[in-house]
């Protein structure tokens, strides 16, 4: 297993289970757009197999799972698994329950899906082990990364001994999903003590590791252009360690189509690999995947596959005294936003629970959705936080940006700005399209709240040289939805036909949130 590693096939595309899609997926015909666990194995397999992604992210954190994915992949799909074998030329990559923040039963669980696929693959003549590789969520200590290695390795001692497995027993991979700007930023030492843990424990330096950059919950709690400037200080800090400690890394980010949360679409492949050289792996959420046309998809996932692979040698560097200047931008694009949103939490939660559900979630246990300064006061997921704003036709990438930029240019920071926000610009426009000034107009004739975030919107527009508002039939279309939305909303009247709206709008802008 080692020296496979060593030259393993570095997925490009992950198909994940993110709950974006407006539409129904193309393979449900006529639905609602909800996705079953039990759907999701064969999802699992049309994104291998008609789509072209590379991996799929198998999700225990937050939802129900079917825990029986091999084996219903194998027998379903024997086939399709004889000719692309699964852990050589396809992945399959469980994101594990975070134990630190939910009991660990599920842990255990994970770990004996993970050694019945090697026992099933095994059987049937496949490449061994078929899982390998784990995602840990909110990963914010290294000693965590070598727990799961230890405790992986004690299941597999002791599924041996039960079964009289006699084959050798292979090291478990660990993915940190790094979710915070403030540890995206610094995330060079998290890195460095993983090699110096991991080389106390094992006597040697992991083979590469495969990295995870959050991108819609540093948003969520930071804003657009925080999160953003987290990712590329990441993209940096990686290329910084690779060269210090001759360590493969492999970045992946998590984006979905709206800007705010990543801004990859079918359409925005050429822009995205612009922005993020040096990455290696990208996601491909549900409304990439069922929010467009499926041609449109299968050519944006195969030009995803062959361009990652070679711009992920294009490794960003920092530019002397950088860092320093992208930390200052990070705090003052994050206090502007976390400044506005503060005071709209109560009204987000409200709006954020009309959002149609399209997976099976338990209670969410991950990031609070907050720091400190909001004392106290949550948030709903990204998603649905996202679907909330653009539903009120005031997108969130605007929220503390304007004054963020103001202040950026009082303190001579914009030329660094953009030069690790390539498409900042290009980003508000997209974004601006579904803009309904009149509804911020109302809001804001109403509240203080909503008055800052005008002022963000027209500053933004006056810094960027930026027209805002519809330009096309279907932004006209939005326009005229969240015009409605907001009455509907206001008035308690019809709940019916303002969640039919709520969808409408989301199926023009093709993604739900």
């Amino acid at each position: 297993m080692s020296e496979y590693i060593s030259g393993r096939k570095i997925p490009a595309t992950m198909a994940t289970q993110h709950p974006d899609n407006a539409w129904p997926p193309f393979w449900k015909g006529d639905s609602d757009g909800f996705i079953s666990a039990y759907e999701e194995v064969n999802e699992c397999y049309i994104s291998y197999g008609e789509l072209g992604c590379e991996e799929y992210m198998w999700d225990w954190e937050g939802k129900f799972v079917d825990e029986a994915v091999v084996d219903r992949l194998f027998s379903e799909h024997f086939n399709f698994f004889l000719q692309h074998n699964l852990g050589r030329d396809v992945f399959l990559t469980f994101r594990l329950p975070n134990i630190w923040l939910e009991r660990g039963y599920r842990l255990a669980r994970a770990y004996m899906s993970i050694l019945t696929a090697e026992e099933l693959a095994n059987d049937l003549k496949l490449f061994l082990p078929p899982l390998f590789e784990v995602i840990l969520p909110m990963c914010d200590d290294a000693q965590k990364m070598i727990y799961l290695q230890e405790s992986f390795e004690r299941a597999t001692e002791l599924e041996r001994q039960m079964f009289g497995n006699s084959r050798p027993a292979y090291r478990l991979q660990i993915i940190p999903l790094i979710e915070t700007p403030e540890l995206l930023l610094d995330c060079r030492l998290l890195l460095k003590d993983y090699q110096r843990l991991h080389r106390e424990k094992f006597g040697d330096d992991p083979p590469y590791i495969r990295t995870f950059i959050a991108r819609s919950d540093p948003a969520l709690n930071s804003g657009l252009v925080t999160a953003v400037l987290a990712a590329k200080a990441a993209l940096c800090e990686f290329a910084d360690f690779e060269e210090e400690t001759g360590i493969p890394i492999h970045p992946i980010i998590g984006v979905g189509c709206l800007p705010f949360r990543g801004g990859l679409s079918p359409y925005t492949v050429d822009d995205f690999l612009h922005e993020y050289e040096g990455m290696r792996t990208v996601t491909i959420q549900s409304a990439f995947r069922y929010d467009h046309p499926k041609s449109a998809v299968v050519k944006a996932i195969r030009d995803l596959n062959l361009g990652l692979k070679l711009r992920s040698a294009r490794k960003p560097r920092w530019g002397e005294g950088d860092k320093q200047k992208v930390q200052r931008l990070m705090q003052i694009f994050s206090s502007a936003y976390q400044e506005v949103v503060e005071g709209l939490a109560e009204l987000v939660n409200d709006l954020a629970g009309l959002i149609p559900r399209r997976r099976e979630r338990m209670l969410h246990i991950g990031l609070f959705g907050y720091p400190r300064g909001l004392r106290g006061k949550t948030l709903p997921r990204a998603i649905p936080f996202t679907g909330a704003f653009y539903s009120l036709g005031v997108p969130p990438e605007f929220l503390g940006t304007g004054r963020g930029l103001v202040q950026a240019e009082k303190e001579g920071l914009l030329d660094t700005l953009f030069k690790y926000y390539r498409n900042l610009t290009l980003d508000l426009k997209r974004a601006g399209r579904y803009l309904c000034h009149e509804n911020v107009a109302i809001l804001a004739s109403a509240s203080p709240q909503w008055s800052q975030v005008k002022d963000d919107i027209e500053l933004t527009s006056k810094i960027l040289n930026l027209e805002t508002g519809p330009s096309e039939t279907g932004h006209f279309l939005h326009r005229n939805l969240t015009s409605s939305i907001l009455h509907l909303w206001r008035s308690g009247d019809d709940q019916a036909r303002l969640l039919r709206y709520i969808v409408e709008a989301g199926q023009i802008r093709r993604s739900l949130g």
